[in-house]
């Protein structure tokens, strides 16, 4: 079972990097075409109030769609589509993996460092898939596909051998819940991330292909609006779970600490976009350094140790 649950994973990092080349692909090809044809419209805010992105777009007009072509003759709207349906088929096989795993070995696929990394990429992967769905922002892909597989990758750098639970974790049930809210508030801020990173980063040249800042700072601020409330659920659940496992309900480990700072920085980034009117750029750096602290929560402990270093098994 642990055989075909490895064979799923492989199988998920090769089509998750596949949906990444068809993407970029797409974007290229799109360019090409705002090239061709400078009055196209950048991201648009559709009449019903929802985020339209430039790929989604290119179909509605035949003469652009064909300014549109790829050398292989593929138009982006294609494109976009094969990455959409890779990067879906990419979910279902970590799934796949994650289900496997967790019937081989009893328990959820949350003890070793490599099935974090693992969990966390399928996090990803359902957030991004939540937000192309719901926005349809296609491009917010070139920022959050590369996190899903340097995620796994990072997986693919531990030990894959099934552990027994230590006596930390016997208690599964509420193992389990809080590492699922754990995966999915970390999605959901990987998804805050790529809108941050291309309200930043995307060279002038390109602009046109993305999103405009506002409609961008729009979905970053929707995404931790759904991430800050489940990391709230993390810490008190985590708090908990500590009190039972080792009779203290904070004892400023690494990576409580480093929770404890996640939630901060989120914390100061609502507080200073509600509160202050943060948006755009100042909004975006708080957004990055969020999910550096986010990256940092997650492995930390296999630099530092402490009593979260149960996951760090020999590579």
């Amino acid at each position: 079972m642990l055989t075909y649950s490895q064979f799923a994973f492989v199988a998920a990092l090769i089509t998750v990097v596949l949906a990444l080349i068809a993407y970029i692909w797409a974007v290229a090809a799109s360019h090409r075409a705002s090239t061709a044809a400078p009055t196209r419209t950048k991201a648009l805010v559709g009449a019903s109030g929802d985020l339209v992105d430039e790929l989604d777009d290119l179909d509605e007009a035949p003469a652009v769609q064909q300014r549109a072509r790829s050398s292989s003759g593929l138009s982006a709207a294609t494109l976009a589509g094969y990455g959409t349906t890779l990067m879906r088929t990419a979910f279902a096989f970590l799934t796949l993996c994650l289900v496997l795993r967790a019937v081989a070995t009893g328990h959820g696929p949350f003890v070793t460092q490599y099935e974090f990394a693992t969990s966390f990429a399928w996090g990803i992967l359902a957030a991004y898939a939540y937000f192309e769905w719901r926005y349809r922002a296609r491009t917010l892909s070139l920022f959050v596909l590369p996190i899903a597989i340097i995620a796994m990758v990072y997986a693919l750098s531990w030990d894959k051998a099934a552990e027994p639970l230590v006596p930390a974790l016997q208690n599964s049930v509420l193992l389990t819940i809080h590492i699922v809210v754990a995966i999915f508030a970390y999605g959901a801020f990987a998804v805050s991330f790529a809108t941050a990173a291309l309200t930043l980063w995307t060279p002038q040249k390109w602009r046109h292909l993305v999103p405009k800042d506002e409609v961008l700072d729009r979905i970053g601020y929707r995404a931790v609006v759904i991430g800050f409330p489940l990391d709230t659920m993390v810490l008190i659940l985590g708090a908990v779970w500590a009190q039972i496992a080792w009779g203290t309900y904070w004892s400023w480990d690494p990576k409580e600490t480093a929770s404890l700072v996640t939630w901060l920085i989120y914390g100061g980034y609502l507080h200073a976009r509600v509160a202050r009117g943060w948006t755009g750029k100042r909004a975006a750096w708080l957004l990055i350094l969020g999910f550096a602290s986010v990256a940092f929560t997650f492995a930390g402990n296999a630099i530092f140790g402490g009593l979260h270093s149960y996951a760090n098994v020999n590579r």
